[in-house]
């Protein structure tokens, strides 16, 4: 097949065969179970053989099929051990790459978006791609003026794949559930199907990458490669160089881990503050490590793929850090009404303002230590405490409401702990959120002299001079 196995009917009946499989391993389970095996080891092995086939039919068509799987692999961390172990290779996997489009078709995009000559832009062009991702993919390349250059042609047809994808997969989110332990499926798919759009839309994406580019140059800590050209379906940039994020979460040392880490949750607060743009994709894939031949303290963050973006002109929304601030200092009156105001909770449910605080404390752990290590067995203690039924943090949770304005920036945050998690990584998160989330520390009472004058440092450097 030269592109996309787009055709409604081929793509349609991969996605039908999940629940047919699905509902196939559960009449086995229940065989298992009748001849005296216990359910919990049942459900174990239908669960684990349940993952295997969705990753392998996710990635085999691309589009809006592995978007979805790689949204769910970052919450990976939350899944038990005994399922999560046997696929996780897989799902790295997955995050990285997927089966390349043949050469003949990134030929004819390429004639068609630049033109007959289009070899005449490059210096060397390899036709193997390097990454291949959920709406094209990646080939390296030298451009016409010597830079080394990232070139990512989107796939033939990615539109109309991801739509039908997402819209064929919504109709299975609740076989899907139960993968994701204390999460629901079904307004994350509606929600990755709003941003379809935007991500197909490289001039947008082309456009937020300038942006990030621009405020990030000569950081010392991240660093975005610059936009070298853009067309409709073609986006070339310069090449990163680096560690895969992925490499250190699988083969990394803890003080690998640690340095990644504390860069994501850095990189996480600081860009909406500094660019009034949320990068919106934080899976593994786009991220990598930048050794650049010095100790791991001088490490960078290297930040790929601003297809999807959250617009955040004021930066995140004070009312998170204010929230955060109040709940850490246990005022619950005052919490659970910014939370009515903001929508979290709706008029026509009254809620205990102290089992609503008794809720949040363990998710925000992480904010009140000066050092926290995120794990993934952290992870799913909260995931079960949410997501087991019998749970009082579950019926709680069940009468809350998720804004849409906060879906997003909700996903990205649930997203990068995921990853955190799956570092294992030691990070001052606290120190992140004083010196970028707005709100958590009140105005008249600014961080202690230590921090302030460290913040007034970072200020000074990233003032312009003259």
């Amino acid at each position: 097949m030269s592109d996309l196995p787009r055709k409604a009917v081929t793509r349609t009946a991969k996605l039908a065969a999940l629940p047919l499989g699905f509902a196939g391993r559960a009449t086995w389970g229940l065989g298992k179970r009748i001849g005296g095996r216990s359910a919990e080891i049942v459900g174990r092995e239908l669960q684990q053989r349940t993952a295997e086939q969705l990753f392998k039919v996710l990635g085999e068509l691309k589009g809006g099929a592995m978007k979805f799987g790689q949204a769910l692999s970052v919450f990976e961390s939350a899944l038990p051990e005994e399922v999560a172990g046997p696929y996780r290779a897989a799902l790295t996997k997955l995050q990285e790459a997927a089966p390349p489009m043949p050469t003949s078709t990134v030929h004819t995009v390429l004639a068609e978006r630049l033109g007959e000559e289009w070899r005449e832009l490059f210096q060397e062009f390899a036709d193997r791609p390097s990454a291949a991702a959920s709406i094209g993919q990646v080939h390296r390349a030298v451009w016409h003026d010597g830079r080394p250059v990232a070139v990512k042609v989107q796939y033939p047809g990615a539109g109309e794949a991801l739509l039908s994808d997402l819209t064929q997969l919504s109709r299975f989110a609740r076989l899907l559930g139960p993968l994701i332990p204390g999460m629901d499926v079904k307004p994350l798919i509606t929600e990755l199907r709003n941003r379809v759009a935007e991500e197909l839309d490289y001039a947008l994406e082309a456009e937020a990458q300038r942006a990030h580019a621009a405020e990030f140059d000569g950081d010392g800590d991240v660093r975005v490669p610059a936009v070298v050209h853009q067309s409709d379906q073609i986006l070339v940039t310069e090449w990163l160089d680096g560690i895969p994020l992925a490499e250190v979460i699988a083969d990394g040392t803890p003080e690998q881990r640690n340095r990644a880490g504390q860069l994501l949750a850095r990189f996480l607060f600081s860009g909406p503050a500094r660019t009034g743009l949320l990068h919106a994709d934080p899976h593994p894939g786009n991220f990598r490590l930048l050794a650049d031949d010095g100790p791991v303290s001088a490490w960078q963050l290297g930040v790929l793929d601003f297809g999807t973006v959250d617009r955040l002109p004021e930066g995140l929304p004070p009312t998170i850090g204010t929230a955060l601030r109040m709940t850490l200092d246990g005022q619950a009156e005052a919490v659970y009404q910014q939370l009515c105001d903001e929508g979290f909770v709706k008029e026509s449910i009254e809620l205990d303002p102290e089992a609503v605080l008794e809720y949040l404390l363990p998710i925000i752990e992480p904010a009140q230590a000066e050092e926290f290590t995120f794990t993934r067995d952290w992870m799913r203690r909260q995931a079960t405490r949410i997501g087991d039924p019998r749970s009082p943090a579950h019926q709680l949770g069940k009468q809350l409401n998720l804004p849409p304005a906060y879906l997003l920036i909700h996903r990205v945050t649930l997203s990068t702990i995921g990853v955190l998690c799956q570092l294992g990584a030691e990070v001052r998160l606290r120190d992140e959120l004083i010196d970028w989330l707005p709100g958590f520390v009140p105005l008249d009472e600014p961080a202690d002299e230590e921090e302030t004058t460290e913040l007034e440092g970072r200020v000074a450097a990233e003032e312009p001079t003259g």
